[in-house]
């Protein structure tokens, strides 16, 4: 990886954001059945390189000017089959108390991940989003 490494769907990294530091997007989680297939399927079809793989849990490649997709199995899903932006931030806290103050909703509080903290939450229009930071 160019400038951070993300082992999960929302991954730990050699970035720290810092709370004054805006957020950005980390990946777009894209959940799947057979993390194995998937990478073959986006190497092949597209042309992205694997950056990390997790067994069947997940899967990182590179998507090309710091952007990777990041591939969830099952045990790796945050958002019951939806595909969604994922947002670093410093605070996934305060991060959410701002979602909620926008207009947003929290669809899952924070919780500990294997790399990280993360919660799910939805914009105005329902889109669901990640939002992610350390622990």
């Amino acid at each position: 990886m160019p400038d951070e490494t993300l082992p999960s769907p929302t991954g730990p990294d050699t970035t720290k954001p810092t709370s004054d530091a805006p957020a950005k997007i980390g990946n777009v989680h894209h959940p799947v059945g057979d993390v194995g297939a998937a990478v073959a399927f986006y190497t092949d079809a597209f042309g992205l390189p694997a950056l990390f793989t997790d067994g069947d849990r997940y899967a990182a490649l590179d998507g090309g000017g710091g952007t990777k997709l990041a591939l969830a199995g099952p045990e790796e899903d945050l958002t019951a089959g939806v595909a969604a932006a994922s947002f670093k931030v410093a605070d996934v806290a305060a991060a959410l108390q701002a979602v909620t103050t926008a207009g947003g909703s929290v669809v899952r509080e924070p919780e500990a991940g294997p790399h990280e903290t993360r919660a799910v939450a939805k914009d105005p229009w329902g889109n669901v989003v990640i939002v992610y930071g350390p622990r």
